[in-house]
């Protein structure tokens, strides 16, 4: 298992990975929420471990950021703040299980492990939600700020992909394996036409751009 450990106090986040290191899980380490943020972004893990008050950006808005970009990663807060308003505060962020400081190491990993069991029997994600931008992937449907939008099955697949990958530049490669499930570049402007199209929909009458054109790269859907 892959697990991101946001801590600000190093001699704890040593001990923490040293000790989910010796369990057989492979750690990476970020002093604060900024940092945090950018491990999150540019790598896939399985748990992240947040503490709740760090420099530069707390742990609650860390979450935040990274759940209006789509990104469901199990999150355990670990905190000094004990309190029911504080542990409603960190869940209603986006976090999964709340552990107050300071813990038992057994706990830690108990519950980290009950997490990646818990994504794993639930790993078929029904509701997609980047921003203000809805999509229900068993009604078929695609909401933004409830407004509905008419989509077709080829923009359908297009959003979704998009969705999936809030926030990361994706190429015209990616799009042709993954949503037309081309392996060669077919030398048209199906890619552009059906870009434009999507972008028409669910950007035009709205106070913000959300699909946009990445130069040099490909395109990227962000919050």
């Amino acid at each position: 298992m892959r697990i991101l450990i946001v801590e600000d106090d190093l001699e704890a986040a040593a001990v923490m990975a040293r000790g989910l290191t010796e369990s057989g899980h492979a750690c990476v380490s970020a002093p604060d929420g900024v940092e945090g943020l950018d491990q999150a972004r540019a790598g896939e893990f399985d748990v992240m471990i947040v503490d709740r008050m760090m420099p530069r950006m707390d742990g609650v808005t860390l979450v935040e950021t990274l759940r209006r970009e789509g990104d469901q990663t199990p999150v355990l807060f670990l905190s000094a703040l004990g309190e029911i308003n504080d542990r409603v505060d960190g869940l209603k962020a986006g976090g999964d299980d709340y552990l107050v400081k300071p813990y038992a190491f057994a706990e830690l990993i108990a519950r980290v492990e009950a997490l990646a069991r818990r994504r794993e029997t639930g790993s078929v994600q029904t509701l997609l939600r980047v921003g203000d931008l809805e999509m229900d992937l068993i009604g078929r449907t695609v909401h933004r700020q409830g407004q509905e939008i008419d989509l077709q099955p080829r923009e359908f697949q297009l959003l979704e992909f998009m969705m999936r990958h809030a926030g990361q530049a994706v190429t015209r490669t990616m799009l042709l394996e993954k949503v037309w499930e081309y392996h060669f570049d077919p030398q048209t402007n199906v890619i552009d036409v059906h870009i434009s199209r999507l972008r028409s929909k669910i950007d035009k009458g709205f106070d913000r751009p959300m699909l946009q054109t990445v130069r040099g790269a490909g395109y990227r859907l962000d919050a």
